[in-house]
């Protein structure tokens, strides 16, 4: 039987297989997942990249372009693409990575998908659990590309040493609602599909806004589908990265937070509660807020004894 540490050396010596194997031990919680993740080592230096950006900004097809530039100087790339979960069979929904199609046999390039499970920003404990695996292993870089944007996207710094948010020529009004988010998380904007009309007025729009902000935000135009601008973007993601100890501090306190929130969730049995609204809903005097009182703390009780 193979123990965590046999487990983890296999992992770190770059074999797919048996990382793919690890993930979803830790994804489903299943032994000897725990005893892994207390293995790994919490210091691994390879970069973790952030992409972000609302629906249809053409972020599979960039990280797609990414990794071909880097493949072709014989990197090492892992991808985590996290999707939308179905309310209904809490799986991830794979259409998106058709449009990574060709990357799926390359020997360089390993990709998994992986459901939000909720999380509002698209990170959840599972997310942060599987890229530290995945730091163990023997990649060069590692991406992580998240949906939608909005305030809750802020999770991604929490997780990411480099944040990319891609928008499009038509995303002006987002950018003025919800600026204040991107703000936060952003280390670098792209806009893509740059050969659109309004591309340039909106990349001067944008860094007009940036400008405003406290901290230096370069913004690139790219045309992914054409490669074009892509070498400038890896460019810009290979720069050291400058982690101060304040950051590193941050990064380390939001991935505790959210550990500790997994582990508080766990007494939580999903069936058991839709089983219990069911039977509650036949009640005339249904309460949503004194319900899930009630629940919170029948699951205490039995997770003490």
């Amino acid at each position: 039987m193979n123990t965590p540490l046999s487990i983890l050396s296999e992992v770190k010596q770059g074999n797919y297989k048996v990382l793919a194997r690890t993930l979803t031990l830790v994804e489903n919680d299943i032994s000897p997942a725990d005893s892994i993740l207390k293995n790994l080592d919490s210091r691994s230096g390879t970069p973790v990249i952030g992409i972000t950006g609302p629906p249809g900004a053409g972020k599979s097809t960039l990280v797609s372009a990414i990794t071909n530039f880097f493949t072709q100087q014989n990197k090492r790339i892992a991808i985590l693409a996290i999707d939308p979960t179905s309310p209904f069979n809490f799986g991830a929904l794979l259409g998106d990575r058709i449009r990574m199609a060709s990357q799926f046999n390359h020997p360089n390039v390993f990709i998994r998908s992986l459901a939000t499970r909720g999380a509002l920003g698209g990170i959840s404990a599972k997310t942060i659990e599987m890229v530290d695996v995945l730091k163990a292993s023997n990649f060069d870089l590692i991406f992580i590309e998240t949906v939608g944007v909005g305030q809750s996207e802020v999770e991604i710094a929490g997780l990411a040493d480099k944040t990319i948010v891609v928008l499009v020529p038509e995303s002006g009004d987002e950018v003025q609602n919800i600026k204040s988010g991107l703000m936060e998380i952003a280390d670098c904007f792209v806009v893509n599909k740059a050969d659109r009309d309004g591309a340039d007025t909106f990349a001067n729009n944008l860094k007009k806004i940036v400008h405003q902000g406290v901290k230096s935000i370069p913004i690139l135009k790219t045309v992914a589908d054409k490669d074009l601008g892509v070498e400038a973007l890896c460019d810009w993601i290979v720069k050291p990265i400058v982690n101060t100890n304040q950051r590193k501090e941050f990064l380390f306190a939001e991935k505790a937070w959210k550990i500790i929130q997994n582990h508080k969730m766990q007494a939580v049995d999903k069936p058991k509660l839709r089983a219990g609204i069911k039977e509650a809903l036949l009640q005339e005097d249904f309460n949503i807020y004194r319900f899930a009182e009630a629940f919170a703390a029948t699951c205490m009780i039995n997770a003490k004894h």
